[in-house]
């Protein structure tokens, strides 16, 4: 499962449109930062190993803009979300985009094989959110269907999930959340989470793979 959910971040980056929009909707935003990540994996300089936590913060940084982190940790803990106090909501969305940052950020700079997204439809739900329907093509034979589920907040569209195969991963999180809050509070469940993400620093500077 975790794998699987590698792609969510490798491949918005890992992308060539098929498709060319005029407006700024959902489908444009997505494309909006598909080629800059790609100019970013694709430049040579990066393969220096001196220039790859530059290449890391900058591909971060595109990932933060493009994804709604709020939206998204909102929809992980769904009916449970309103157990957290404000302040508990706001340490949990923050320790949770460390914990996404740091699962998946390495691989994106290690898993990265020029695999390309054909984008094939923008399909609106409602006037604030709407499906962009894609396919990862790899090896220029393999086809994978990916959807990015958005929102259009303060004037922007913003992912907040992604469905590989028709598997969410808000989904696959809310299930292990939902196991862990079944026994523990609020509280705990984000102690757990900032252990995780300071063991997971540690495993960077050793450079241990992250699981």
């Amino acid at each position: 499962m975790k794998k699987i959910f590698v792609w969510i971040t490798v491949l918005i980056f890992a992308a060539v449109s098929a498709y060319a929009a005029e407006s700024p909707g959902p489908l444009v935003s997505v494309q909006g930062p598909i080629q800059q990540g790609i100019d970013l994996l694709r430049d040579p300089q990066y393969k220096d190993p001196s220039k790859r936590e530059a290449q890391r913060d900058k591909i971060w940084e595109i990932i933060r803009q493009t994804f709604d982190f709020v939206e998204l940790s909102m929809r992980t803990l769904a009916q449970d979300w309103k157990n957290f106090t404000p302040q508990q909501r706001k340490e949990f969305t923050e320790v949770f985009t460390d914990l996404l940052k740091n699962t998946y950020i390495d691989k994106i700079q290690s898993e990265f094989q020029n695999e390309t997204i054909q984008f094939l439809t923008e399909e609106k739900i409602s006037v604030d959110k709407a499906v962009v329907k894609t396919k990862v093509i790899r090896n220029g034979k393999i086809e994978i269907p990916m959807d990015y589920s958005m929102r259009l907040r303060d004037g922007a569209w913003k992912v907040y999930d992604v469905a590989i195969e028709g598997v969410s991963m808000v989904k696959n999180y809310r299930t292990q959340f939902k196991d862990i809050l079944a026994k523990e509070t609020p509280a705990q469940l984000i102690t757990r989470l900032k252990d995780k993400v300071v063991q997971q620093e540690k495993d960077r500077t050793t450079g241990k793979k992250q699981n």
